[in-house]
């Protein structure tokens, strides 16, 4: 054979050779991130045979909380009678959420989680937070008559669902049942399904949007946080998994450059736009007072309308821009008619496909 042709067949092959290895590794890595779900996503199983192991199963279950960019920044210590949820300020994320406001929902999320699952175990749970120190939430565990109710058979369920809706309406039945499990202490919550109310909150997502996208410290922060392909999601077990997103698996690096590339506002705002359209409405989760334990009743109120939505077969997804830029909050309160309190979250909601999950890390990886 001449050299040219040598060379020529030779690279082709070895061309085969590499994307054949390829394949076969993204076939392995989503192998694994699959089963990871499995694993992660599912209802366990009462048959501790130990006390201690049934505060872990507690913790599973408060694990499968959302957090926000998925940081789980969150720690858990476990005493005889109780399970405390510390903040891990190592996870914060203080470009996109620089009061810890997000990060103390988070822990009411958590908390919200465990409370649910300690009933379903034979638990009676009472939350109480500790500003001093450690800024500890804690609960405390007697025994009690084992109760499942329908939002603990709902949290494997529970999904943040970035994708469109099918825009139809939910009956007045359904946003009562919303309505009322995302009742607290201190805090309400506002569902918006008029379209001109739609709209108006899309204005603040938008203006919102286009504020953090013009600065390059939370465009770096998200990048940081996002998982690019099954393999990446499965060996870290945080962060947003781009599959979630309806985006392609592909290599990190290039997932890095592809994210620089087309991340943009407009096409950004675009999306919000559909997103928003197609919902059958939008939540907005208000606090009375602004302040931590505050937060965290937010957090377990917004969890039970999570739970409650994912019982009813409806998807839920975060729009939260106009709280997050703390320019916009007052105007958009006004906007809501709020005479005072501080708007927490705001959350669309409709019915949809359920998209890739997320993972969680092992819980060795959250215990003090």
């Amino acid at each position: 054979m001449p050299r040219r042709k040598f060379i020529a067949a030779a690279s082709l092959g070895a061309a085969g050779v590499a994307a054949g290895g390829f394949a076969l590794a993204a076939r392995t890595a989503r192998a694994r991130y699959e089963a990871l779900v499995d694993t992660t996503w599912r209802h366990g199983t009462d048959t501790a045979n130990s006390h201690r192991a049934r505060l872990l199963e507690l913790v599973r279950y408060a694990t499968l909380a959302p957090s926000s960019h998925n940081t789980q920044c969150w720690k858990f210590r476990l005493r005889e009678d109780a399970v405390s949820i510390l903040p891990d300020f190592q996870r914060r994320c203080p470009v996109v959420d620089p009061d810890d406001h997000h990060l103390f929902v988070s822990l009411g999320c958590a908390a919200e989680n465990l409370i649910q699952a300690a009933a379903a175990r034979g638990l009676h749970a009472e939350a109480a937070f500790t500003a001093a120190g450690d800024e500890a939430l804690t609960i405390a565990l007697t025994p009690a008559r084992a109760t499942a109710s329908p939002l603990f058979e709902a949290i494997p369920l529970r999904q943040t669902t970035r994708a469109e809706f099918d825009g139809k309406a939910l009956t007045s039945a359904e946003l009562q049942l919303l309505e009322k499990a995302a009742a607290g202490t201190g805090v309400r919550v506002l569902l918006l399904t008029a379209r001109s109310a739609l709209e108006q909150v899309l204005d603040f997502v938008i203006a919102g949007n286009s504020a953090q996208m013009g600065e390059p410290a939370f465009v770096d922060e998200l990048r940081d946080w996002i998982r690019f392909n099954g393999a990446h999601a499965a060996r870290s077990g945080d962060g947003l998994f781009s599959g979630s997103s309806g985006n392609p698996s592909m290599p990190e690096w290039l997932g890095r450059r592809m994210f620089d590339l087309f991340f943009t506002a407009a096409a950004e705002n675009d999306k919000y736009a559909r997103q928003i359209r197609s919902a059958a409405g939008i939540a907005v989760f208000v606090s009375e007072r602004d302040d931590k334990p505050s937060w965290i009743e937010a957090g377990r109120a917004f969890e039970r309308f999570a739970l409650q939505a994912a019982a009813l077969g409806i998807r839920h997804a975060h729009l939260n821009q106009p709280v997050e830029v703390s320019s916009l909050r007052p105007a958009f309160a006004a906007a809501l008619g709020l005479s005072g309190g501080r708007p927490d979250l705001v959350v669309r909601f409709g019915r949809g496909t359920q998209m890739p999950r997320s993972l969680r890390r092992p819980l060795e990886a959250v215990l003090l």
